[in-house]
């Protein structure tokens, strides 16, 4: 129980069912003074009529703020132009002790001065700032008579709605607003689902309660940080609504509509803190008044996100720093809460809903919002997902089956079911094909592999080639693609360094899948273009004076995260460059919340100071496979560290803006899947077990320790678990493997290895020179043992001398 306002009694009742009751109650409201009849109002500008948020035509002419109807408003035309003009006039001389500017949840006037016409000029009677309220009584210093008001709004508050300047009503009375009665609950930490609040009684006379959600504490108003109403301009203005029966009611927030039209509810939100107040919006009356008496038993929720338990975690870590763990923990209960069922009331409401998805499970992108499959954001919660509860990876492949679906004639792939299937991105088919690579490496899945091949093969073979410039790189404007955008919709144009290195990833990756059903001609195809796209990458697009890639070949000069990033981990850079990029990244992008995506401004304001860490994810990886692991655990300390010790807490949010901010205000999605790269990161990278060919058949063991003492942990396949632990000190290094049956594989020691000798069972299988026995070489100056089998092994390094 975080606060509360108004007439409540024993607020901390409704955290326990049964026993007490919270009571929230308030008298019915006076009605306040109307200005006489003949009084008129004009305005500076006046916004041209719609079907407002809630479909129903509307007009925003001056008058509405004088009708004495509190539900139209007077919205000027200037959008963050200020100053705006209300301009009231009267019909004959009146005196006043001040006025109460009404407003609403849209944004209020937060800084507006009133004066009044006196001896043929305007004198100013009252100047207020930093008005955050929606009813603001403006008394004024000694009462005056005069036949005309004028308030100049000089700033607005800037909300989803735009900084518009709000006028609902304007009474000829100062009137002190009566704190509506409301209950703030925190749960702890974001959670999905469909909210339920148990009433016990009301008066006969249907009060009204509005539920408002929010992610964190900072957003948490009078209405919700997000809501699919507002976004679809719907009903709901920002709250979910219920009129509470006299007997009371077991209520469940489902979307829809409690009376015919009247009392609108969302249905499913994510959020930390939930705001309940006894209120009702103007237009719902008579079904939902705002005032009465309403008792209240408990609040609950009906979580609907993947539930993870001790029991369902087939794949888990834990090292010797517990923030790392923290971090890694967090990551996969960010993913459980996007691990959900596709519903239609719940998803995005801009025409993402499928029926060949509906009741299906699917990794969606945010609790919150938007709540819509995409595939981009699978490249990593996909990963997350698989390694630590991989038997809902039917989620991942419903997603990727269904966008091959619905594969365009030209070969290209959408994104998510967004915009009926064709939201325009660029690079979103690319990530497909590295997912559906990702999905049979962790699963072996054959089928899936068969059955989309074609698709495959369709979007490498027919689409990308498509917008394939002389020089073999991926040009975006090539066939009418110059209005296409990326993971962030960014206005880049041209060769760009990002979409290419995932070209040549996604076609590394085909070739991979094309040798595993057999299709060698295909894979020789494909490896074959990725190593001229790769010469084509660094003939063309690095950048010697920045010893970096540059973000495109056009434009201001600029580099980016992605770009350097993603070449290191396709393999498109050599050690050189690798060393030189993240050295130039180190330089110029680093916050103490992360790395930014980009090095300076030139592709829109405060770009450098942006982190994702959607593309984080694949420098950190860069930076372990490079062997700088310190510097990636730096980065993520900072990165996750930053998210865990902030509100909301626990859950990875989906962009963090200037100063740690969030980076898209109340709208960021505080709980998003791809932001989840840390847990794959420390399991492959940092623990080192991953699967090198599908479904585990073979699998390798690299530890990349850093200034971890000691890690632990277990890998799900289809085989079994694959365990492995390893401490580290000074003098030596210990590992043991315990191998599924059915798999083999390969362990790596940290170290160089001319001043290692690797003992196991009591026998020296490399003496700091050359092997004594077993299938032990040196790869990458690293000690490897391969062709381990079913059984548990324990190997001690330990340093010449």
């Amino acid at each position: 129980m975080l606060a509360t306002t108004g007439d409540v009694r024993n607020p901390d009742a409704l955290l326990r069912a049964g026993g007490s009751r919270t009571i929230l109650q308030r008298a019915e409201a006076s009605s306040p003074l109307r200005w006489p009849d003949g009084t008129v109002a004009e305005a500076s500008s006046s916004h041209a009529g719609n079907n407002g948020n809630d479909g129903q035509p509307r007009t925003y002419d001056a008058g509405n703020a004088i009708d004495g109807n509190p539900d139209t408003f007077w919205n000027d035309d200037t959008v963050a132009a200020f100053p705006d003009t209300l301009t009231i006039t009267l019909p004959a001389a009146r005196e006043l002790s001040g006025i109460t500017l009404l407003s609403n949840s849209d944004g209020v006037p937060a800084d507006f001065t009133v004066d009044v016409w006196q001896d043929s000029f305007w004198q100013n009677v009252a100047a207020v700032q930093d008005n955050d309220v929606i009813q603001c009584a403006v008394p004024f210093t000694t009462p005056v008579s005069t036949t005309r008001v004028r308030i100049t709004v000089t700033d607005a508050q800037d909300t989803p709605r735009g900084a518009f300047t709000r006028v609902n009503e304007v009474w000829p009375e100062p009137v002190a607003p009566v704190a509506a009665p409301s209950v703030t609950v925190d749960f702890g930490k974001v959670v999905v689902g469909f909210p339920r609040i148990r009433f016990t009684s009301a008066s006969d006379n249907s009060p009204g309660v509005r539920v408002a959600f929010s992610e964190t504490r900072q957003f948490l108003t009078d209405r919700s940080d997000f809501t699919r109403s507002d976004q679809a301009g719907g009903a709901g203005q920002g709250t979910d609504q219920f009129a509470v029966p006299a007997a009371g009611a077991d209520w469940v927030d489902h979307k829809g509509f409690q009376h015919g039209d009247k009392v609108y509810a969302d249905g499913l939100h994510g959020f930390r803190y939930l705001k309940i107040t006894l209120d009702a919006l103007a237009t719902d009356a008579p079904a939902a008044q705002a005032w009465g008496t309403v008792e209240i038993d408990s609040v609950s929720l009906d979580f609907s996100g993947y539930l993870g338990t001790p029991s369902t975690y087939r794949g888990w870590f834990l090292c010797s720093d517990d923030e790392l763990n923290r971090y890694w923990y967090g990551a996969s209960y960010t993913n459980e809460l996007v691990t959900d069922t596709f519903r239609q009331d719940d998803v995005d409401p801009r025409n993402a809903w499928s029926q060949s998805l509906e009741g299906k499970p699917v990794l969606h992108d945010g609790a919150k919002r938007d709540r819509d499959p995409y595939v981009g954001d699978l490249a990593v919660s996909a990963r997350t997902l698989y390694l630590t509860h991989d038997e809902a990876a039917a989620a991942a492949r419903n997603v990727l089956a269904d966008l091959a679906e619905h594969q365009r004639a030209d070969g290209w792939i959408p994104p998510a079911s967004i915009a009926d299937y064709a939201l325009p991105l660029f690079d979103y088919p690319l990530w497909w094909v590295t997912c559906s690579w990702d999905y049979v490496l962790y699963t072996g899945d054959r089928a899936y592999a068969t059955r989309y091949y074609p698709h495959l093969t369709k979007v490498l073979d027919v689409w990308y080639p498509s917008v394939t410039d002389d020089a073999g790189l991926l040009s975006k404007g090539l066939n009418n693609t110059g209005g296409y955008g990326d993971y962030a919709f960014l206005g880049r144009t041209g060769r760009i360094t990002y979409y290419n290195a995932i070209y040549v990833q996604a076609l590394n990756d085909a070739a991979r899948l094309a040798r595993w059903l057999g299709h060698a001609a295909d894979a020789d195809r494909w490896t074959r273009r990725a190593d001229r796209v790769k010469e084509a990458i660094n003939a063309r697009l690095w950048d010697d004076d920045a010893g970096a890639y540059l973000d495109s070949a056009t434009g201001p000069v600029r580099h980016a995260q992605d770009g350097n990033a993603i070449a290191i981990t396709a393999g498109v850079a050599d050690s050189a460059r690798a060393a030189s990029a993240l050295s130039h990244l180190d330089a110029t992008t680093r916050q103490p919340y992360g790395n930014a995506f980009m090095d300076n401004d030139t592709i829109f304001g405060d770009a450098s100071q942006r982190v994702y860490a959607f593309t984080s994810y694949p420098e950190i990886v860069a930076r372990f496979e490079t062997g700088r692991a310190e510097s990636a655990l730096d980065q993520i300390r900072r990165t996750y560290g930053w998210m865990d010790s902030h509100d909301p807490g626990i859950t990875h949010w989906e962009g963090i803006g200037p100063g740690g901010s969030l980076y898209e205000g109340a709208y960021t999605s505080m709980a998003h899947g791809w932001s989840t790269g840390v847990l794959p990161a420390l399991t492959h990278q940092l623990l080192g077990a991953r699967p090198t060919a599908p479904g585990y058949a073979t699998w390798e063991v690299r530890p990349h320790p850093g200034d971890v003492a000691w890690a632990q942990g277990q890998v799900p396949t289809p085989h079994g678990p694959l365990r492995v632990s390893w401490e580290a000190s000074e003098k030596a290094f210990q590992m043991t493997v315990h191998v599924p049956a059915g798999t083999r594989g390969t362990v790596a020691f940290p170290g160089d290895s001319r001043q290692v000798m690797v003992r196991s069972r009591g026998r020296i299988l490399w003496d700091g020179f050359k092997a004594l026995e077993g299938d032990v070489r040196v790869t990458n100056s690293r000690v490897t043992v391969s062709d381990l089998s079913a059984g548990s092994y324990k190997f001690t390094t330990v340093r010449n001398g």
